[in-house]
């Protein structure tokens, strides 16, 4: 199945996202090709943020002139070629060395489908440079710098995921349901919750793999308040120490993803795909708290993610409960504190 109508788009949603790809062959057609330009278009972006080589004023300006070029035609694009010769994941460089065409499909849509994605596009890239400002490039070995308060890790969720939610939701309003004035305030908060529980999960998970290029995205004063600096996260042995804090982030992402259950209610019942399309996250998010509760999320040899079998496994689940009055619910239900 073609996400996009041009197969050279679709083979670079393929092997650049992974998890991604199975929720977006769910999506209706009248916007599966949309959020799947989203997706590649923050990809670039995230791409060049995350580069491992480069100097911090060098890829602030590449990415600048990237979103330049893309809210705006007549700004010419910038030349990628160097950086991709860096990338250690080959995808990421074909992605690289195809952003022109990329950029380019925008024009497939409407100019309300443009704007809906290049004002998403523009968030996004505004936390990559905050990201970069704090960071720096992503080196090893290097000083390891953390967000200082709560305050800040939620206007990062928000800009490279919460907003996703809007600009999904905006979507969906635009060409899929109605719903009433009085309801849409909060269907787009839940939709901003839904996505800053994705990426509370990607912070969460990611740890050890952040640390060791010099980014802690556990705030600093929150591990002061517990005895711990960033550096000391290095070490599996302090999780008793660390685990008090870790468990109430993850308290936080269940609440998010509850949000997110509560979003997949509020979509009509007759758009099946779109459900299905929110649902497979959820599930596949629930799973990965229910794995991170029960490992040592500072142990680096020990990699907890959601295996490409449990994926497949959710999405025949998915199918089924969908098929069945209140399979969906109970699906859900089943799921949060499964350890299936």
């Amino acid at each position: 199945m073609s996400v996009l109508v041009n197969d050279g788009i679709d083979n670079l949603l393929k092997t650049t996202s992974r998890s991604f790809y199975p929720t977006l062959r769910y999506l209706p057609k009248k916007v599966r090709g949309q959020i799947g330009l989203l997706y590649l278009l923050a990809r670039v972006a995230d791409t060049i943020a995350d580069s491992k080589h480069g100097e911090t004023e060098v890829l602030l300006k590449l990415i600048r002139e990237y979103n330049d070029a893309a809210q705006e035609k007549s700004a010419k694009l910038p030349d990628f070629s160097a950086i991709a010769e860096i990338q250690e994941n080959p995808n990421e460089a074909d992605l690289l060395k195809n952003v022109k065409d990329v950029v380019d499909a925008l024009d497939i849509y409407d100019k309300n489908d443009q704007k809906r994605m290049l004002e998403c596009l523009d968030t996004i890239v505004g936390g990559q440079i905050l990201d970069l400002q704090r960071f720096g490039p992503a080196k090893e070995g290097g000083n390891i710098s953390a967000l200082k308060n709560n305050q800040e890790m939620d206007d990062y969720t928000y800009r490279v995921a919460g907003c996703v939610g809007v600009f999904w939701t905006k979507m969906s309003l635009a060409h899929l349901i109605k719903m009433d004035d009085n309801k849409q305030e909060d269907f787009f908060a839940k939709g901003i919750r839904f996505g800053k529980a994705l990426q509370m999960i990607n912070i969460l998970r990611d740890i050890p793999e952040d640390l060791r290029f010099g980014r802690c995205y556990i705030p600093s004063d929150e591990l002061s308040r517990h005895g711990l600096i960033p550096d000391d996260l290095l070490n599996p042995n302090n999780i008793d120490k660390f685990r008090p804090l870790y468990d109430e982030y993850l308290d936080l992402t269940n609440e998010h993803l509850d949000a997110a259950i509560e979003y997949i209610k509020m979509i009509p019942e007759t758009q099946f795909r779109l459900k299905a399309s929110c649902m497979l996250p959820v599930l596949i998010g629930q799973r990965t708290v229910t794995l991170l509760r029960e490992g040592n999320i500072l142990d680096a040899s020990d990699r907890i993610k959601v295996t490409r079998d449990e994926i497949k496994s959710y999405a025949r689940k998915l199918l089924t409960a969908l098929l069945i009055p209140g399979g969906v619910k109970r699906l859900l239900e089943k799921n949060r504190d499964s350890k299936i």
